[in-house]
């Protein structure tokens, strides 16, 4: 039977969107702290999650692309959690409770989608744009073992970890994810300028988590920025792109100090988007693993499938 990494290797996989600016701003649900994991303690909640993620495994099936669930523990760690009345026990059971709804959606796409792999997902401590304060990798390690022991607990088929800002987080919980054997994807965030917010390039960055863990993460994506932040770095072509596999963008252009600042949506422009993903198609031959971060939808991940399942066209982008 192929390993996991096996079968991502070879197919397409999609996951969903941006969940909390999907839910903040076009379901008109309150996510005090960003955070989208309380919305399991609600039983109406629970049902629109469902939905929400039903459109996408409905694309998946439709384009047959395998998928990739995502639970909705971004924010589900102790500093967030304990910030809306959440104590360890409480976040304990609330990241298996994610994983067990996301177990029942699978459950009902089993015949229709081949591979559906369940991910266990983890944020940073901090915020998700900037760097307020930072921990060594030992510190971080220690600190995300309470979402890795869950989603061990809760048999996931992986984690990831997104929209990191810094190395030494990505480091940490690579370690924590490795001590208890689950596989562990790492998804780095950057700036316009296409490096990380503590100023390390992608290059930099994949080669110290790299040989900080004996190369343990199983790929690595890049998240939460519009592709034109990091387009010119995914052109160098050196061998260290190889190692990318995954990409959920922005869909707005905007820097995140501007989307920090912002009371709208910047949707961006759908079909733009779909097209920027073809053109990384073409510098990143070993991408696999398709969706959205802030800002985007399922007509944006739908617009990415249309683009990258077909032969890609010259955009001139």
């Amino acid at each position: 039977m192929k390993s996991i990494i096996d079968r991502i290797n070879a197919n397409t996989f999609l996951t969903d969107g941006g969940l909390e600016t999907d839910m903040i701003f076009t379901k008109n649900i309150d996510l005090p702290h960003f955070a989208a994991f309380p919305m399991l303690d609600n039983p109406k909640h629970i049902h629109m999650l469902q939905n929400y993620y039903r459109e996408y495994l409905d694309m998946a099936k439709k384009n047959g692309t395998g998928y990739i669930l995502e639970s909705p523990t971004w924010r589900a760690n102790k500093d967030w959690g304990f910030k809306l009345g959440y104590n360890e026990q409480d976040l304990f059971r609330v990241n298996q409770k994610a994983v067990q709804c996301l177990k029942e959606l699978k459950e009902t796409y089993k015949n229709d989608i081949r591979d559906i792999f369940i991910s266990g997902q983890i944020g940073p401590r901090g915020d998700g744009y900037r760097i307020d304060s930072t921990m060594t990798a030992l510190e971080a390690r220690a600190y995300h073992l309470l979402q890795i022991k869950a989603f061990k607990m809760a048999e996931v088929d992986m984690v990831s970890a997104i929209t990191l800002t810094y190395t030494e987080e990505a480091i940490g919980v690579t370690l924590a994810a490795q001590e208890h054997d689950l596989p562990i994807v790492i998804s780095l965030t950057v700036e316009t300028d296409g490096k990380m917010p503590n100023g390390d390039s992608l290059e930099d960055a994949i080669y110290k988590i790299d040989h900080a863990t004996n190369a343990y993460p199983f790929y690595y994506m890049i998240n939460c920025a519009h592709p034109s932040h990091f387009i010119d770095v995914i052109r160098s072509g050196h061998n260290w792109t190889s190692r990318i596999k995954g990409i959920r963008a922005n869909a707005s252009c905007k820097s995140h100090a501007e989307l920090d600042e912002a009371t709208e949506l910047d949707a961006g422009d759908v079909v733009e988007l779909g097209q920027w993903h073809a053109v990384l198609n073409k510098y990143l031959p070993e991408l696999r693993v398709y969706g959205g971060c802030c800002g985007t939808d399922a007509s944006h991940v739908e617009s990415i499938c249309k683009h990258i399942l077909k032969p890609a066209n010259s955009h001139g982008i």
